[in-house]
């Protein structure tokens, strides 16, 4: 499996971001994405030894480990968590509070901003 430029670059630009945006918000030098995309392949050799060995694709033996779904079981669960340590408090305000601090910091500005045009304070 290699890097595929094209998509990257494509979703870079649904982002509004060039590549070295990307790369500055990820933290990941030039040199070492670069570095990657030039290499045939990504996938460390023994994982690919494996699975020609199995006569499968290297990505049947991978797993997403952050799907959707599993983050939204963890925020449940942290909801639980908090709403057992603090009985009072409103279950939903814990999640939505969850799922805020989950955004950066200047993306909730942004979408408050948003919001604060479309008030009509009279």
């Amino acid at each position: 499996m290699r890097i595929s430029l094209r998509k990257v670059e494509y979703e870079c630009r649904r982002r509004g971001l060039n590549i070295g945006g990307l790369l500055r918000e990820a933290g990941v030098s030039r040199n070492a994405f670069y570095s990657l995309a030039r290499k045939e392949y990504v996938v460390p050799p023994s994982l690919i030894r494996i699975a020609e060995h199995l006569d499968v694709s290297v990505s049947t033996l991978l797993e997403e480990t952050d799907t959707p779904v599993e983050r939204m079981k963890a925020l449940a669960a942290e909801s639980e968590r908090i709403s057992r340590l603090y009985p009072g408090v409103d279950r939903d305000n814990v999640r939505h509070t969850l799922l805020l601090l989950n955004e950066k910091p200047v993306e909730r500005l942004r979408r408050a901003l948003r919001r604060g045009r479309f008030v009509d304070i009279r």
